[in-house]
């Protein structure tokens, strides 16, 4: 089964000025991020507005950018929802379209307890087959539900296409926690960009990051740097992609990643409704920083 490693891109979703989605520059920005040598692509999470689309607006990304990957590089999409039929029926979509695996946030905003988790989990990843790869993802501070070791151990245990975990919380011992779950044979990916480098240092096989979808080369740079054990650049690479991080406000409003990426000359369109656009002054305030962090790095990479 295919695992999730090195840079994975969680992608944004392109929008018209009146929010529909743009297929075109779906695969626009697919072909960018090939080109940049990221190692795997995560559209339709947090990044992607996901709770926002319709199941259909879902269903036509995915394809979108499965068939533009073309097998490239390996395409897990993401497939929770706000019902758990409407996350069954996107899984099973993506693994009908040729996805390599999918990624399944856990149950949001109402509560739920650790047996509603599991038996969510559980049920989602028997609606595909045992060969298609899974991975948990827990983003407690969005989802307002807690995925625990132990929770994530039993649903290991009665699934065994359930092989790793996203986790979007920046807490080292839970990810420490997750390394140890099957014996050590689980896949931990971290969701914070800045902890990228520690993270391989502990033993994740690479990082989640929305940061990547605007600038991945800081990331690609730190992870060939630590695969070639090359610490040292690992460390500097890690450090100008932890100051984009800042730039684009690690994450915590979109249209910072799509303006960035129409200023690197890659359109992908606008947020969607209730959240807006950047203003222009802050558009071009953006613009003078990554102007200023571009010259900086320029020959680092």
């Amino acid at each position: 089964m295919k695992h999730l490693y090195g840079v994975t891109t969680a992608m944004v979703t392109p929008f018209d000025e009146n929010g529909r989605v743009e297929l075109d520059k779906v695969e626009n920005l697919t072909e960018f991020l090939i080109s940049k040598g990221v190692h795997c692509l995560y559209p339709l999470g947090t990044t992607g507005e996901m709770l926002r689309l319709s199941v259909q607006e879902r269903k036509a990304v995915a394809e979108a950018v499965v068939k533009k990957a073309s097998n490239r590089v390996t395409v897990f999409i993401h497939v929770g929802a706000m019902n758990q039929d409407d996350t069954i029926e996107l899984a099973k979509h993506a693994y009908e379209i040729g996805a390599d695996g999918i990624g399944v946030v856990t149950p949001a905003f109402f509560g739920a307890n650790d047996k509603e988790l599991e038996e969510y989990f559980v049920t989602v990843a028997s609606s595909v087959p045992e060969d298609f790869s899974i991975y948990l993802y827990n983003i407690p501070q969005c989802a307002a539900n807690d995925l625990k070791t132990e929770v994530a151990q039993k649903i290991v245990e009665r699934c065994k296409n359930v092989i790793g975990i996203k986790y979007s919380y920046p807490d080292f011992l839970r990810v420490n926690e997750y390394l140890n779950i099957n014996k050590g044979d689980f896949s931990v990916v971290p969701g914070a960009d800045r902890l990228f480098l520690p993270a391989l240092a502990m033993g994740c096989k690479g990082v989640v990051s929305g940061v990547s979808c605007a600038y991945p080369e800081p990331f690609v740079a730190t992870y060939n740097a630590f695969k070639e054990n090359n610490v040292e650049k690992a460390r500097k690479m890690q450090k100008i992609a932890t100051e984009y991080c800042e730039t684009l406000k690690n994450g915590s409003n979109m249209s910072y990643f799509k303006e960035a990426l129409k200023i690197r000359g890659v359109d992908v369109g606008h947020m969607r409704a209730p959240q807006i656009d950047l203003t222009a002054e802050e558009i071009d305030l953006l613009r003078l920083a990554l102007e200023d962090l571009e010259k900086q790095s320029a020959e680092l990479f």
